[in-house]
C-alpha cells in the first residue's frame, strides 16, 4: 500500500435523521460518520465483517476524542480522509478528518485508538503478519505528514491573561 497523503475512506451525505433540533448533524451523528469510514477503513486493509467471520478477530475502539469545526447540515456532502499515526503489534493510533466534500472544508475531526481482539478470549491479540505488513506500509507512507494541530490538545476553557497580573 503506497500513499503518502491521508487516504479517502468515506464520501457520504448528511442523512435527515443525522439532523438534531438545532438543525445541524447531531453529535452522535459525526461519531457514526467516522465509524462508518474506520469500517471501510478496515475493509481496505484485511479487517472488516468478513475477517471477522472467518478468524474471530475484530477490532475494538479504546479511545476517541472528536473536534467540531463548522455545522454539518442535510444532504451536504461529506468526505472522510484517514491518517495513520502510530502502529504496535496490536493497537493503530489513527485521525479522521470530515470534510465538506464540494467546498473542502475541515468540518470535524476524530482522533482514535484502536486494538486487535481474539473475540473468544475477549482480550487484545496481534494483527496476522500479512495484515500488520500492510498497516506498515500505510504507517510508513504517512510518516513524513504533519502532525495534526489537534492531536495532544487539552479539552478546557481559554481565559485571556487579566491586564497588570504578574
Amino acid at each position: 500500500m503506497k500513499n503518502d497523503q491521508p487516504i479517502t475512506i468515506l464520501e457520504t451525505r448528511v442523512k435527515p435523521e443525522w439532523i438534531d433540533y438545532n438543525g445541524h448533524m447531531n453529535v452522535a451523528y459525526y461519531l457514526t460518520a467516522f465509524d462508518l469510514a474506520v469500517d471501510q477503513f478496515n475493509d481496505m486493509v484485511g479487517l472488516g465483517k468478513a475477517y471477522r467471520d472467518e478468524t474471530g478477530n475484530s477490532q475494538f475502539a479504546l479511545e476517541c476524542r472528536l473536534t467540531f469545526q463548522r455545522e454539518v447540515l442535510v444532504d451536504e456532502k461529506i468526505r472522510v480522509t484517514l491518517q495513520m499515526l502510530d502502529l504496535d503489534e496490536k493497537r493503530i493510533h489513527f485521525f479522521e478528518r470530515m470534510f465538506h466534500a464540494e467546498k473542502n472544508t475541515l468540518m470535524a475531526t476524530a482522533e482514535q485508538l484502536v486494538t486487535h481482539v481474539d473475540l473468544k478470549l475477549r482480550h487484545s491479540s496481534a494483527f496476522p503478519p500479512q495484515i500488520h505488513h500492510k498497516l506498515e506500509a500505510l504507517h510508513a507512507a504517512h510518516a513524513g505528514l504533519p502532525r495534526p494541530a489537534e492531536i495532544d490538545h487539552a479539552i478546557g476553557i481559554r481565559r485571556k491573561a487579566k491586564r497588570g497580573a504578574a
